[in-house]
């Protein structure tokens, strides 16, 4: 897995307009869209392209819940600004579903049903011809239990549907001046507990914390995963392998702060970070997608 310290993008070559010309193409033939946004890459290059085609008949809307870090919060809502879509708000209360408290290996399945819920509920309501989200080519290579909740609920993924792979849309952000073209992926809080282990507003707070000040340290690519042992918590420290010896400079630093956030024990993952490590032991399965 590429690292963000030693990222690559590919050239926009003509293979590579012709999807965004695709991708442009397929969003004016949907008049009228709302866009399941998080301020991450690909739903911030969605509702941008998707606000040049549409105007206002492309509305963004972020789900809000403790799951969702505050920082990354408030970077959404600034950067949505920066487009200059306006951006609705809704809380999700999947944290009340005990099928997601109980973090279940399909957890997210149950998340984006209730998000999905509340997205689809408002385009019915409001006249919204499509749901749209930022899944893309190579998330079908991985572990998305929320994919078939967006695919049972009719969820359109336009950035899919182009061709379109993580790399080639952050060249293409960058070519749009986004700043997230370089921006490390960021999951919500609860894929930092390992399955099994309850999702609950204390460790979501205590990973949170930990993560926060971890990047106020000046790292990037950074995960706190979260466990727990007879009211003992244990912090397993992820980061990219360049920003080790970062790491080691303000260990005393971090070793205080982690255990002000509640942690008993603050380990190192000498492998460094990788996306999508907590997935290891699940076999892939793969989801009917729905092609729009």
């Amino acid at each position: 897995m590429t690292n963000i310290s030693t990222l690559i993008v590919p050239p926009v070559d003509a293979a590579l307009q012709e999807k965004e010309r695709v991708l442009r193409e397929s969003l004016r033939g949907m008049k009228h869209i709302l866009v399941a946004y998080s301020g991450g890459v690909d739903s911030a290059f969605l509702i941008k392209v998707a606000r040049e085609e549409l105007g206002d008949q492309a509305q963004a809307v972020i789900g809000v819940s403790p799951s969702l870090m505050p920082e990354e919060h408030e970077e959404a809502v600034q950067l949505a600004e920066r487009i200059g879509a306006p951006l609705r708000v809704v809380e999700t209360h999947e944290m009340d579903d005990p099928n997601y408290a109980s973090n279940p290996a399909n957890r997210c399945y149950f998340c984006k049903s209730h998000l999905f819920d509340v997205l689809s509920g408002i385009a019915r309501d409001e006249g919204f011809e499509a749901v749209c989200d930022g899944t893309n080519v190579d998330d079908l290579q991985e572990w998305r239990p929320g994919a078939q909740a967006g695919n049972e609920r009719g969820v359109r993924s336009p950035l899919r549907e182009a061709g379109l792979n993580k790399s080639e849309i952050r060249a293409l952000s960058k070519g749009l001046g986004l700043p997230t073209w370089d921006k490390p992926a960021m999951p919500c809080l609860s894929s930092r507990i390992p399955y099994g282990t309850p999702v609950t507003a204390q460790a979501l707070r205590m990973i949170g914390r930990g993560e926060a000040f971890l990047r106020s340290c000046g790292l990037r690519e950074v995960r706190v995963r979260h466990y727990e042992d007879e009211g003992r918590f244990t912090a397993r420290i992820e980061v990219a392998p360049p920003e080790m010896p970062h790491l080691f400079a303000q260990r005393e630093a971090i070793n205080a702060a982690l255990r002000e956030a509640g942690y008993s024990t603050i380990l190192l993952d000498l492998e460094g970070y990788r996306r999508g490590k907590m997935n290891d032991k699940i076999a892939p399965q793969p989801v009917q997608l729905h092609l729009g």
